[in-house]
């Protein structure tokens, strides 16, 4: 059997709509207050003092709708690791892959996001779709120059987060790319 086509997947931005107005929770997402430990590590607070806990909106819809998908899902999320300790549980899902940054957040002399090179790596050739708010169009062209298998980046509003509309476009791509999913 062949191989499902990888489905990268970050967590702010496209599972958290971290933009989106703080009075105005988008529709069927809940609300929780996390202290993962990266957060800890950036934030660690004054001596004696309580660290913020992180609030993150997430949907519980999303993790069937995931599952769903004729996809291998892995986080390609800053989270890393710890996606699977705080988010996967809340989104019912079971313990994913994830990429391992090696460096994260930096600048890259041809404008290509931090990830995008470390992604086309860690796909192997494989097919995938790379899930995220923050790529762009030159990501999008040097994916296709250097990544000898299909791929495609799918750009999520930071404000809206993913819509059922979206997963039918990540089948939709699985179907008419690869001729898989129903």
């Amino acid at each position: 059997m062949t191989a499902l086509p990888l489905l990268l997947l970050d967590v702010d931005g496209p599972l958290n709509p971290y933009a989106a107005v703080p009075q105005e929770q988008p529709p069927g997402y809940r609300t929780h207050h996390l202290r993962p430990d990266f957060w800890l590590t950036r934030f660690p607070g004054r001596a004696g003092e309580e660290v913020e806990p992180l609030r993150l909106w997430l949907n519980p819809d999303h993790g069937p709708e995931l599952l769903s998908l004729p996809f291998e899902l892995v986080w390609a999320t800053t989270w890393q690791e710890d996606a699977n300790t705080w988010i996967a549980p809340l989104l019912g899902l079971p313990g994913l892959p994830y990429v391992r940054w090696p460096r994260m957040h930096q600048d890259e002399p041809d404008g290509l996001h931090w990830k995008t090179r470390v992604l086309v790596d860690w796909a192997a050739g494989r097919p995938f779709v790379w899930v995220d708010d923050e790529l762009g169009p030159q990501d999008t062209e040097w994916i296709a120059a250097n990544h000898p298998g299909p791929a495609a980046t799918f750009r999520i509003n930071p404000r809206i987060g993913l819509r059922t509309e979206d997963f039918a476009t990540l089948r939709a791509w699985a179907r008419a790319e690869l001729g898989i999913g129903a």
